[in-house]
């Protein structure tokens, strides 16, 4: 058995007693605390923990790019060469080299108004491996390398010209351009839809295996944990609380917040629990009282003239008390589906009714009274909430937009809706920059129910969530809609939480409905080839099983005649 000090040789990259501290105006923040960690090559380590546990501030030390009020002890070592103390110089030379990032939000890593060939062969000249002709060589072989179809016609292209599984492949072709012997990896998959997502890991897995070049995967997503890490480490407020094999955390993990981690995952049910759960809360068609109805529903978007048809001809239904998930990958029609139910594009053809009024045929005036009785949750909270206004006028500004209530009744139901999100009254004052994400998040909750709607819409409320997060919301989402009967149209990519929340699902795809019906037959009896793929890719948080998953998703693949990379 090797001692720690020969392992450290070894490893590609390491941190010893790593301490990072920031001088804030509210005095020093310990944001990681003595870590000692290190990745072999050739190894994926994940490092796991919510927002907030130092698992990013850790990553941006290797790289050299933690701001001037950052205090750092302890080493960050790139092979034998400590980041720490190093000159900055130094530092960017051993980037894209010997240590390569692969950000969450490829759009923000990518130059707009760069071509993908210029960004590429910018990091090849910069560091002396090719010029011209050759670098270019190289990027096209680089984007066939990571799977974009016709790199030599679309390395011209412009980022926007690309998907956004595509950019993040794009990122991936440039972390590993100069051969680098450790990537890190932060959220690489998060804002990705789950078949995206799983040929993303098994691009990463591939090149690992290929240039043996050693990861450090950061994610929140257990699912992803147990599909690429060979170890883990767990994050708590800075410190390093559990480490070990994939096979030992996730399936006999000994410190509490790891359990709680866990625990909070959301899981695609078995299909008979599924079914028991579905009959015990099946209502009849007599009893359903619709709320929202689309029949043959067509959306278009208006570009410079030209029509892009969106949606064509998708039917549904959702009832009070009822939560229908509408599943599907980017570019699917989901998100276009809410926006024209809120009234934000108008309906091509077909009828959109709430509450059998049909906003396609309603006059202004009357379309806006409609949209009184429907609230609506953001994606992003940070986004949706104006920054500039305190948190209970955030609140009540639906009621000011309706003229309904004075002030002093305005801040009552403010005061309520608190309540009933489990916020305390005291954050009325405060502005939507001093609270957590999912504080943020149930303040859009606690908004979107001010004018007590009957209808819901939520657009991926929770996917920018950590997972214990997630699960808290998840769950007050049901609690609400017991107390205030409301129907739900809750858009999602995520298949576990709509399979623990949804009644009815419908599954798109390029527009189109391609299977629908109660969440227990549609998502554990599928019929359409396209949903079986959307199930086979979504990641379990059990190494073993998803073990099985991936080879069963292969064989699917291949049984579908579609490319296994």
């Amino acid at each position: 058995m090797s001692t720690p000090i020969e392992h450290r040789k070894t490893s590609v990259l390491s941190f010893a007693d790593l301490s990072v501290t920031f001088d804030t105006e509210f005095g020093d923040v310990d944001a990681v605390k003595k870590l000692s960690l290190e990745v072999a090559p050739g190894e994926v380590v994940a490092l796991v923990g919510e927002s907030g546990s130092g698992k990013s501030v850790t990553s941006t030390a290797a790289m050299g790019l933690l701001p001037q009020n950052a205090h750092i002890t302890g080493a960050a070592s790139v092979g034998e060469r400590n980041v720490v103390g190093m000159d900055p110089e130094q530092v960017r030379k051993m980037r894209a080299t010997n240590v390569a990032m692969v950000f969450q939000e490829p759009m923000t890593a990518l130059n707009p108004v760069l071509t993908v060939e210029r960004q590429m062969t910018e990091a090849l000249e910069l560091h002396d491996l090719a010029y011209g002709q050759e670098a270019v060589d190289r990027a096209v072989e680089l984007l066939q390398q990571v799977g974009i179809p016709d790199p030599a016609k679309r390395i011209k292209q412009y980022p926007h010209q690309f998907s956004g599984g595509q950019r993040q492949r794009i990122v991936i072709a440039m972390a590993i351009s100069c051969n680098p012997k450790v990537i890190i990896a932060d959220e690489p998959t998060t804002a990705l839809d789950v078949t995206v997502q799983a040929e993303i890991l098994d691009l990463l897995r591939r090149l690992k295996d290929e240039l043996g070049t050693g990861i450090l995967l950061i994610t929140h997503n257990m699912g992803v944990v147990a599909d690429m890490a060979d170890r883990v480490a767990v994050m708590f407020r800075g410190d390093l609380v559990e480490t070990g094999t994939v096979k030992d955390v996730l399936t006999r993990p000994q410190h509490p917040y790891t359990q709680k981690l866990l625990e909070a995952v959301p899981r695609l049910r078995h299909a008979d629990e599924a079914l028991a759960s579905a009959e015990r809360s099946g209502v009849s068609e007599r009893e359903r009282r619709l709320v929202l109805e689309a029949k043959d529903l067509v959306l278009e978007y208006d570009m410079r003239g030209h029509k892009f048809r969106a949606v064509e001809g998708v039917s549904f239904d959702v009832a009070s008390n009822e939560i229908l998930g509408i599943v599907g990958e980017s570019g699917s029609g989901k998100s276009t589906i809410a926006k024209a139910v809120l009234g934000l594009l108008p309906v091509a053809s077909g009828t959109l009714a709430v509450q059998g009024e049909n906003l396609a045929a309603l006059p202004p005036k009357e379309a806006k009274a409609v949209r009184r009785r429907i609230g609506v949750v953001f994606q992003d909270p940070a986004a949706s909430l104006n920054p500039r206004f305190p948190i209970g006028d955030c609140i009540t500004e639906p009621m000011v937009i309706h003229k309904v209530g004075n002030r002093k009744e305005r801040l009552a139901r403010a005061g309520e809706l608190l309540d009933a999100v489990r916020l305390p009254r005291s954050v009325l004052n405060r502005y939507p920059h001093e609270l957590s994400g999912g504080q943020r998040q149930r303040i859009s909750i606690a908004r979107a129910l001010t004018l007590k709607p009957e209808l819901l819409i939520a657009d991926e409320p929770t996917s920018a969530l950590d997972v214990s997060v997630q699960a808290s919301v998840l769950e007050m989402i049901a609690e609400l809609q017991a107390e205030y009967e409301f129907a739900c149209l809750f858009v999602s990519h995520d298949l576990a939480v709509v399979d623990l929340l949804a009644h009815q699902v419908v599954v798109m795809k390029d527009g189109r409905a391609v299977e629908q019906g109660a969440t227990s037959t549609v998502l554990h009896a599928p019929q359409a080839d396209y949903t079986k793929r959307l199930l086979a890719a979504a990641p379990v948080p059990d190494p073993d099983e998803q073990r099985e998953r991936r080879e069963a998703r292969r064989a699917l693949l291949r049984e579908q005649g579609l490319r296994v990379d």
